[in-house]
Formats: C-alpha cells, structure tokens, sequence
C-alpha cells in the first residue's frame, strides 16, 4: 500500500485533537460524534473525518469516536507513548520551569541533563539533576541517548548554540528562544 503525504495542516492540528481527547477521556467521555468534537474545537465535523482518515478508519458512522482509543492513537501518532530524552541548554527561570513541569514526563518526556554558562549555577539541583556546564555538553551526548534539545536562552546565543547541537549530533531542538534557527535541513 502507498503511503501518502499528510499535510502539514493536518499535522498541526494533531496536538489539538490529542489535547481536546485528553479533556474528554479524564471527564470519562467513552465516545464522541465528529460534530460534536467540531463544536468543542470551532472546526466542521467534516475537516475531522477528512483529517483522520489520514490515517486510518476510527470512527462509525452512527456511533462516533470512541474517546480513549482515539486519543490513545493519536498520542502514538504524535509519539507519545514513546519515552523521549529531553536536555534543557540554559536553565534560568523558563528553563527550570520547563524541568519542573511533572506533566512532560507523563507524555514520555523525560529530562536528563540541564546545562548553562552561569559558573554560579553549577552543581545546583533542579528536580534532582545537577546543572552543568556547557563545555560538559559533548561528552554528555556522547555518554547519553537525547532526542530533544530545549533551548530556554537568550536569542543571542540560540543560533549558535543550535549550530553547536546539530554538529554534536542533535536532530530535534525545541526552541523557546524568540529567534527562528537556521540550522541545516534534517
């Protein structure tokens, strides 16, 4: 069977649904219809049906959607019940409320390192992980499996910091920085 290209349209609303099914299934809604999930979210039931066709069959017509297993699906769409290592470079105020924030975990994202340039930060513990050095950082990537660098630093240093990430390997970088990367494709 071909496979066929999702738009990305389609993909940015995935956390959306993920998030909307979420409310639901901790409310204890077992099913849902697509208008009545069009109305919570302000999109036509039929957009729905069109977007999850994209990947496969999850609804009855008649019935809806069943609320747990469509929003266990999309979670694995979106990779979610996949553990991913997260490490956080610049850990002031936004970076430690990023390593507190227990929810990330819950969606299997799990933060292993921290890492900034403040000297008088080092060795300090934010939810039981010492903050270390950035001159650190290579041998940490070399010892440690990361999927996901957050950068929480000032726009100054973003673009280079991710220039440094890419060539150390890093393939994913989840920018809080106010400055768009550029950083080569993949």
């Amino acid at each position: 069977m071909k496979k066929q290209k999702v738009s990305d349209a389609v993909i940015h609303r995935l956390p959306r649904y993920y998030r909307y099914l979420d409310e639901l299934h901790n409310k204890g809604v077992v099913r849902i219809s697509s208008n009545s999930l069009g109305q919570k979210m302000d999109i036509t039931a039929s957009q729905i049906r069109q977007d999850l066709n994209n990947f496969g069959g999850f609804g009855q017509q008649g019935y809806g959607y069943n609320v747990p297993f469509l929003h266990e699906e999309i979670g694995r769409i979106l990779g979610l019940n996949e553990v991913h290592n997260i490490i956080v470079i610049g850990v002031g105020h936004l970076g430690q409320a990023i390593a507190n924030y227990v929810k990330f975990e819950r969606l299997g994202f799990r933060i292993i390192g921290l890492f900034d340039v403040n000297p008088e930060l080092k060795g300090q513990l934010v939810r039981d992980l010492p903050i270390q050095m950035m001159e650190d950082l290579p041998d940490f990537l070399k010892e440690h499996q990361v999927d996901i660098a957050a950068l929480t630093l000032p726009k100054a240093n973003a673009e280079s910091t991710a220039v440094k990430l890419v060539s150390l390997g890093v393939t994913a970088i989840w920018n809080f920085a106010h400055t768009d990367l550029q950083v080569p494709r993949g």
